[in-house]
């Protein structure tokens, strides 16, 4: 009889620890779904699985005139082995903008001057990443996963103008959750290497992104969040064959790695808020642009930058996994 009731007691312990588990699944963000906008997570699509991505971050304000800048993405991502994850995305640009500031370029020497505008929708480039995780955020202390990316570009994303662009990305995503996967904490910075070129102008530039994203689940499928975002740029633009004198300038070739002068960044913060069906998923978010600057050369006002960035950034990003 004793050990009747032991087996009893062992099923039934079994039993509530698997339901436990499943309603947790049920209500947690499935893998490699975006809960903000900006920050990733450290997890990667489980072996075989397909993932469409499409995104739309609107970016409005120059504090000068009007400024609409819409960048469109459609990517998809396939995971190789459980660890790894591929990812291949199409950049579409759409600019209308006219600002009034002579002084707040390139936007108004492309617009071609005052009271001129500048509209247009562009193929902007692309972009191939992989993402490789190193420890689980469900089976070890945190999780983490590493990432590298080529990426190209034919248009300016500020002003949508002829460039030649070829970036080199390196990002780490860490991620901690917290009470059975209900608040979800990640901090997810990026460094990219990119050589510019454009009519006279050749710039080598260091640019660092730090991103960091917390959210809650609130109710089975919906997560309600906030959102940090960092951007700046290291660099001294070459302006035919000569540089700032008073400005450093970057260079990462393999006998030359130097950083330059931090010539402008920006601070975001917003709300974000996320749902998650079985088969797809959605996340919505604004970040408002809370801290900026730069060199005596950028356009900064009222401690914000003005030439590199925007007062609210919008972002909607739609995927589907099969």
């Amino acid at each position: 009889m004793i050990a009747k009731k032991k087996k009893l007691r062992g099923a039934l312990l079994s039993s509530t620890s698997l339901t436990t588990l499943l309603m947790s699944l049920a209500g947690a963000a499935t893998a490699d779904e975006s809960l903000w906008v900006y920050a990733k997570g450290a997890d990667t699509l489980p072996e075989g699985r397909t993932e469409f991505k499409l995104s739309n971050i609107n970016r409005t304000g120059k504090d000068s005139g009007d400024y609409s800048f819409n960048d469109i993405r459609v990517g998809a991502e396939y995971g190789i082995t459980s660890r790894l994850t591929v990812e291949a995305t199409a950049m579409i640009f759409n600019h209308d903008y006219s600002v009034d500031d002579e002084n707040l370029n390139p936007m108004f020497e492309t617009q071609g001057g005052e009271g001129q505008r500048f509209k247009n929708t562009q193929f902007g480039g692309y972009e191939l990443m992989a993402k490789y995780n190193v420890l689980s955020t469900y089976k070890d202390v945190v999780g983490l996963s590493f990432g590298v990316g080529y990426e190209h570009r034919d248009k300016y994303r500020l002003d949508g103008a002829d460039i030649d662009q070829d970036s080199f990305v390196t990002a780490i995503y860490l991620q901690k959750n917290f009470f059975d996967d209900t608040l979800l904490l990640t901090f997810s910075p990026k460094v990219e290497f990119e050589r510019r070129r454009s009519p006279g102008v050749l710039e080598e530039e260091i640019a660092l992104e730090i991103r960091s994203g917390l959210a809650y689940r609130i109710a089975p499928n919906w997560f309600v969040g906030v959102e940090f975002r960092s951007q700046a740029d290291f660099l001294n633009p070459e302006e035919e064959g000569e540089f700032n004198p008073e400005l450093k300038r970057s260079s990462f070739d393999l006998t030359d790695f130097r950083v330059g002068s931090r010539h402008q960044f920006g601070a975001y913060f917003g709300p974000t808020v996320h749902y998650g069906a079985k088969e797809w998923w959605a996340t919505a978010g604004m970040l408002w642009q809370v801290r900026g600057g730069g060199s005596k050369f950028s356009i900064s006002r009222d401690h914000r930058n003005w030439d590199e960035h925007e007062k609210l950034h919008t972002g909607l990003t739609v995927g589907f996994e099969f």
